[in-house]
């Protein structure tokens, strides 16, 4: 008789738990996941990465009559019209498309754990002992133990002390998908990868977008050649960037137009339709009570794990979201697969240093290796190679003619030390580099 019900639990069903469950299945393990949804996918097909970048593909459809995104940003900066006006586009037009992606995806996914005979359980995980989960569904409650464990709980928004959410006129990007209307003006408070991104999506939907954020620089891990060029295009699509400003307090005002003031400490009140709030994410382990696993999670939610993602506790393992940056969904299906190698004895590689890593705003980025003022940090010398999009026939086809591919070697060795490229495409080109 087995010792345990499973030979491993995930609690979540996002890239990392499924990938983690369907590996060890495939090693002829018995396999559960616990998920709190009636449908799995997690965090990552429905208010993620599935919607978000599905939400992208609809805006360059219909933002500026479904031109490409070079083409609607030189016609933005002309202050051209054309033929279709963005903003009579209606949310429930943008928000088809993306409701009809998730539901076709939800039974892939779900297919998927059933062809590998992974047990699904619906309810909310809490641990009981380092073996042992408490299960409860909507009604009664039950108790699963397990060889192993996988937290692969995901993130939610996090919401600053000063701003209270009301769903409609101040949100998180879990809401966005719940408007009925698109607004003519909106605040994004955060510039990190989720912020640029909607920012820019809104932006060429015609909506006037200001970013506000305490940092000096957008998205700090990017190279700064690449951050400039991002910057200079959204304000060509008329982005307001108003960065090193710390918001003091988010208001709404009850009137006809709903909207919404933004103030700063440095006095000044910025007002708008929406504001929508981007200010980072903590991760979903407040009701695991880890505290019966003899673990604990950091202030923003997040679990330490070690270099086969095991936990202080070596058969609960973490992985995804929660363990924190990059926080993305190819690196999040890879950790779990590593995982559950790493769990039952089959030898793999860690997690490869350098991860591709995409950011779907518009211009689209990615970018793979070191920085510059990375390697200027760490005085290693380099110099820097540069093919720009217009210079090529591929451009000239796309439209593109700012986009560009960054190469940086070591000046000593040659060896290619970070590629950077921002434009059409560029998650797509990246493997050009390497």
């Amino acid at each position: 008789m087995a010792k345990y019900d499973y030979d491993l639990i995930c609690i979540g069903s996002g890239p990392a738990g499924q990938r983690a469950a369907v590996q060890s299945a495939k090693l002829g393990k018995r396999v559960a996941i616990v998920e709190q949804e009636n449908v799995v996918g997690g965090v990552s097909l429905y208010t993620g990465t599935i919607p978000s970048k599905t939400f992208r593909e609809a805006v360059l459809t219909f933002g500026r009559g479904g031109r490409r995104a070079s083409d609607m940003r030189r016609r933005a900066s002309d202050g051209e019209g054309d033929g279709v006006n963005q903003k009579a586009v209606t949310a429930s037009q943008l928000f088809e498309r993306v409701g009809n992606i998730v539901q076709s995806e939800e039974s892939v996914q779900d297919a998927q754990l059933g062809r590998n005979n992974v047990d699904v359980i619906v309810g909310t995980a809490s641990f009981s002992t380092p073996h042992e989960l408490l299960i409860k569904p909507s009604q009664g409650e039950r108790k699963a133990t397990a060889a192993n464990i996988m937290v692969s709980v995901g993130t939610r928004p996090s919401t600053p002390a000063n701003t209270e959410l009301d769903g409609e006129r101040v949100i998180t990007s879990d809401e966005i998908f719940s408007l009925t209307e698109m607004p003519h003006s909106m605040v994004v408070i955060g510039c990190g990868v989720v912020g640029i991104e909607y920012a820019s999506m809104f932006a060429l939907m015609g909506v006037e977008v200001t970013v506000v954020d305490g940092r000096s620089t957008p998205l700090e891990f990017l190279d700064r050649e690449i951050v400039d060029e991002l910057v200079h295009q959204m304000r060509d699509i008329n982005v307001v960037f108003r960065l090193g400003k710390t918001v003091a307090k988010v208001e709404t005002r009850d009137n006809a137009r709903g909207r919404v003031v933004v103030s700063l400490e440095s006095g000044k009140r910025l007002v708008a339709d929406l504001a929508l709030i981007c200010a980072g994410r903590a991760g979903n382990t407040d009701k695991l009570n880890l505290k019966a696993a003899k673990l604990k999670a950091d202030d923003r939610g997040r679990m330490t794990v070690d270099a086969t993602f095991r936990t202080e506790q070596k058969h609960i393992f973490a992985a995804g979201d929660v363990i924190g940056f990059p926080a993305l969904a190819a690196t999040s299906s890879e950790q779990g697969r590593l995982a559950a190698c790493n769990a039952f004895g089959v030898k793999v590689g860690p997690m490869p240093t350098n991860f591709p890593v995409g950011i779907y705003s518009i211009p689209e980025i990615s970018m793979v290796g070191e920085a510059e003022h990375e390697l200027t940090a760490k005085k290693i010398p380099y110099e820097v190679g540069i093919a720009r999009f217009r210079e090529i026939a591929r451009g000239q086809i796309l439209g593109d003619d700012t986009g560009l591919l960054k190469l940086i070697f070591h000046r000593e060795d040659h060896s290619l030390l970070g590629v950077h490229t921002i434009g059409t495409g560029a998650t797509e080109l990246i493997h050009i580099g390497p």
